[in-house]
């Protein structure tokens, strides 16, 4: 059974080794990623965001953050990463609907995210989840993406 639970320094490692996996397996390492991911105290806890942990027994198989944004209420659903060996069981979408659930909660104006056309998995999850594509802003964050996506409440 899949617990999912909210930041604790001591997974700081698996935030990290999860991230820096998945970005292998699928595009590279950018200098940007390299930074927040090392560092997501900094980058995404001290800045008001969250990161979630998907825990299976005492495991930790995938994570999340939620990033704010220079929007006011919008926070970023970004870094989200599954095991090699735990994908294929939903623990991706478990992860997106506690982000929704727990922004609903929070009383969030809405999530966006930056994706790639090429992850045609991650992009169905989105648009079952209710987000809806909105243009790419020139000056991404990320070179890799190609896609924005946003869900307002």
């Amino acid at each position: 059974m899949i617990k999912i639970i909210s930041f604790n320094k001591q997974y700081s490692k698996d935030f990290y080794e999860l991230n820096i996996e998945w970005l292998k397996t699928y595009f590279y390492v950018e200098p940007f990623d390299e930074e927040v991911l090392s560092k997501p105290e900094l980058y995404i806890i001290d800045k008001g965001g969250h990161i979630f942990f998907a825990k299976l027994d005492n495991e930790i198989v995938g994570t999340v953050a939620l990033m704010p944004t220079k929007a006011d209420g919008v926070f970023e659903l970004t870094k989200m990463a599954v095991s090699p060996n735990h994908r294929g069981y939903k623990i991706g979408q478990q992860l997106m609907q506690h982000c929704i659930d727990f922004a609903k909660q929070s009383q969030f104006k809405g999530l966006m995210l930056y994706s790639n056309t090429l992850l045609e998995n991650a992009i169905y999850i989105y648009r079952k989840h209710g987000f809806i594509e909105i243009p790419v802003e020139s000056n991404s964050p990320y070179k890799r993406s190609n896609i924005k996506m946003e869900l307002m409440f």
